[in-house]
C-alpha cells in the first residue's frame, strides 16, 4: 500500500514528485493565505448594500494586508491573490447583471474588474518594505479605483469602496474629499489595523528581554488611524448641521413619483404605454391628495428615467397625457423620456436618454440629455465586432451622449440631473453643482434588475448628498425611490416594486463643499501617495526585483510588514 501511495505522488520516470503532487502541496502551503483572501473579498462584498455591514470593509483590507505583507508572497503571488480577492468580491456583488444578459457576461465582467485589484496587489508587494506601508497601500488602492473608473469604455465605478460607507461613521469625509477620500480612509484604516496587529503579535512572540528593550513599532499605523478619526470628527458637525436644516433658505416641497412597471425584466420595454400610464395615474393621485389637504403642493415633481419611453416630443398622445398630469398637479414635471437624436433613422435609431422639464400649460421647455451612457447596455462599443460574439449584443441600445451643463431649470430653480448611470461618476454631480444646481435629481430605471441592485444604486445618491451638501430626489420606475438629506439620511423612501409617491420639504442650497471645489485635486493627491510609494520602493529596494528568493526563507517575523 505504501508503494502505491508513493507511485501516486511521484513521477515513475524521474522518481521526483509529480505535478499533481507539487500543485497539491503548493495549495496546502498557501491555504491560510488563500482562505484569508477569499474571506477578505466576501467581507468587502458584505459591506455593500443590501447587507450594509460597513465595518466588514475594514476587516477585508486588514486580511488582505496580512496576505500581501507575508514574506512568502511574491509579486506574481500578489497578482494571483489580488485576482482571487477581486473575484470573491465582484461575483457576489454583481449577480443582478445575469438577469439581464445571462451568467457568462456577469462572470466576464467580474473577471475584468478583478484585474484591477490584481494589479494593486502586485504593486503592493513591491512597496511593502517601504516604511509606513499602510499609507502606500491605501494610495495604490486609490490609484486602481481611479483606473477602474476610467477604463475600459469609460470605466465601471460600481464597487468603489467609498460607496459601501453610506451607513458608516466615515461618511462625513465625503464632505471634504468626495468618494475617493472615503475609500482612502477605509483602506488606510484596514491596512493600519493589520500593521498594528502583526507588529504586536511579532513583539509578543519575542522573549521577555527583547520585548522589554523594544516596544512594538505601532506609531505610524496608529497615526494613520488617528488621522482618519480626526478628519471624520472635523467633518461630522458640518454635515450634521446641514442635514438638520442649518440654512437660511426657505423650505420648499418636492415630490418623486414611482409609477411601477407591469413586470421586471427586459419585457418592461414592451409595456411602454402601461409604464407611462402608471406614472400619470400616480401623479393624478398626488394631485388629488394635494387638493384634499393630505399632501403639500410640490414646487416640482420628479419622474424616473424611462417613465415615457414613448417619445413625448414626437407622439401627441404621450404629450397630452403628460400635460394632463402637469396641469393636475400644477407644477413642472421632470419627465424621463427617450427621444430621437439628430440623424435618427430605422437603420440607425440613435436616441437621447432625456429628462424633459414639462410645465403645466406650456409643455416641454428645458432638458438634460444623458451625457454618460452605459456601454453594453445603452450602446454597444465596437458593435460589428461584439455582435459576432454574443446574441445578447442586439439588446444594446443606440443611445448617444448629450451635451449640456447638467442643470435644468424648473419652477425657477436650477436642478442638477444625474440620470441613473451618471450618478456613479464623480464628475457628473460635481459638474451640476458647480454649474449652479441647488438640488439634485437622480431619475433611474431599475426595472431590468433586482432589489439588491436598487439598494446599491441608492447608496450612490446618499454619498452624493453629503459630498455636495445638497438634498437629493431619487426617483425609480420600480424603486427604490427616496428623498435624501445632505447628511445622507433618507427622509422618505418607497418599497421596491410598488406604485407610490414621495413628497417632502427640503431646502435649496448654494454653498460649495471642499469636495465640490477641490475633489479632483484631492483624488490626484491620493493617487500621488501611491506613486510616491512606488518611487520609495525603487529607492528602498534598488529596483523592482522578484521577492521569490526572499520568500523562500521563512522567518519568525513572517508577515510583519514595515511600520
Amino acid at each position: 500500500m505504501a508503494d502505491a501511495d508513493q507511485l501516486a505522488t511521484t513521477d515513475p520516470d524521474t522518481g521526483q514528485p509529480s505535478r499533481m503532487s507539487r500543485f497539491g502541496r503548493a495549495v496546502l502551503d498557501r491555504l491560510p493565505a488563500l482562505s484569508a483572501t477569499i474571506a477578505a473579498g466576501l467581507a468587502l462584498c458584505l459591506s455593500f448594500p443590501p447587507f450594509g455591514w460597513w465595518y466588514a470593509a475594514i476587516l477585508a483590507f486588514a486580511l488582505l494586508g496580512w496576505v500581501l505583507t507575508r514574506s512568502s508572497t511574491t509579486a506574481v503571488g500578489g497578482l494571483g491573490y489580488g485576482l482571487l480577492f477581486g473575484l470573491a468580491f465582484y461575483l457576489p456583488l454583481l449577480p443582478w447583471i445575469s438577469g439581464l444578459v445571462g451568467a457568462l457576461p456577469w462572470v466576464l465582467l467580474s473577471l475584468t474588474e478583478a484585474l484591477f485589484p490584481a494589479l494593486f496587489a502586485c504593486l503592493a508587494v513591491l512597496v511593502r518594505r517601504v516604511p509606513g506601508w499602510p499609507l502606500w497601500f491605501a494610495g495604490l488602492w486609490s490609484a486602481q479605483e481611479w483606473l477602474k473608473s476610467t477604463v475600459p469604455f469609460g470605466g465601471f465605478p460600481w464597487g468603489v469602496v467609498g460607496f459601501s460607507q453610506s451607513e458608516s461613521p466615515l461618511l462625513p469625509l465625503a464632505h471634504f474629499g468626495g468618494v475617493p477620500l472615503v475609500s482612502f480612509a477605509v483602506t488606510l484604516t484596514g491596512f493600519a489595523v493589520a500593521a498594528m496587529t502583526l507588529e504586536v503579535i511579532g513583539w509578543w512572540r519575542r522573549d521577555a528581554a527583547t520585548r522589554a528593550a523594544a516596544p512594538p513599532a505601532v506609531i505610524v499605523p496608529g497615526l494613520c488611524i488617528s488621522l482618519v478619526l480626526l478628519a471624520t470628527a472635523l467633518a461630522w458637525p458640518q454635515v450634521r448641521q446641514s442635514g438638520a436644516g442649518g440654512s437660511d433658505a426657505a423650505p420648499v416641497t418636492v415630490a418623486a413619483v414611482q409609477g411601477n412597471v407591469p413586470r421586471l425584466g427586459l419585457e418592461f420595454n414592451a409595456q411602454r404605454r402601461a409604464v407611462l400610464d402608471n406614472h400619470v395615474r400616480e401623479t393624478l393621485r398626488l394631485a388629488e391628495d394635494v387638493r384634499a389637504g393630505r399632501a403639500a403642493q410640490p414646487m416640482l415633481v420628479v419622474w424616473p428615467e424611462n417613465s415615457s419611453d414613448i417619445d413625448p416630443l414626437a407622439n401627441q398622445d404621450a404629450a397630452q397625457q403628460i400635460s394632463a398630469a402637469a396641469a393636475a398637479i400644477d407644477a413642472p414635471i421632470l419627465v424621463g423620456g427617450v427621444v430621437a437624436a439628430p440623424g435618427y433613422s430605422r437603420d440607425n435609431p440613435v436616441s437621447n436618454n432625456t429628462v424633459i422639464v414639462w410645465n403645466p400649460g406650456t409643455g416641454p421647455t428645458d432638458r438634460h440629455d444623458k451625457q454618460i451612457v452605459q456601454p453594453f447596455g445603452e450602446y454597444l462599443p465596437w458593435r460589428s465586432f461584439f455582435s459576432r460574439l454574443s446574441p445578447y449584443a442586439d439588446r444594446a441600445g443606440y443611445f448617444i451622449p448629450g451635451q449640456g451643463s447638467g442643470v435644468v431649470t424648473a419652477a425657477g430653480v436650477p436642478v442638477g440631473v444625474t440620470t441613473c448611470w451618471e450618478v456613479i461618476f464623480d464628475r457628473a454631480a460635481r459638474e451640476s453643482v458647480r454649474n449652479g444646481a441647488q438640488v439634485l435629481a437622480v431619475p433611474t430605471n431599475n426595472a431590468t434588475f433586482d432589489e439588491a441592485m436598487s439598494e446599491q444604486h441608492l447608496a450612490f445618491s446618499r454619498l452624493r448628498a453629503v459630498e455636495h451638501d445638497r438634498f437629493v430626489v431619487a426617483a425609480g420606475t420600480v424603486g427604490i425611490s427616496a428623498i435624501i438629506a445632505p447628511d445622507g439620511r433618507e427622509l422618505a423612501r418607497t418599497e421596491f416594486f410598488e406604485p407610490a409617491y414621495l413628497d417632502k420639504q427640503i431646502r435649496l442650497k448654494t454653498s460649495l463643499t471642499p469636495a465640490t471645489r477641490f475633489g479632483p485635486l484631492v483624488e490626484a493627491l491620493l493617487i500621488g501617495v501611491g506613486v510616491a510609494g512606488l518611487l520609495g520602493a525603487m529607492l528602498h529596494n534598488g529596483s523592482f526585483v522578484s521577492t521569490r528568493s526572499r520568500g523562500r526563507r521563512r522567518t519568525a517575523d513572517d508577515g510583519k510588514g514595515a511600520t
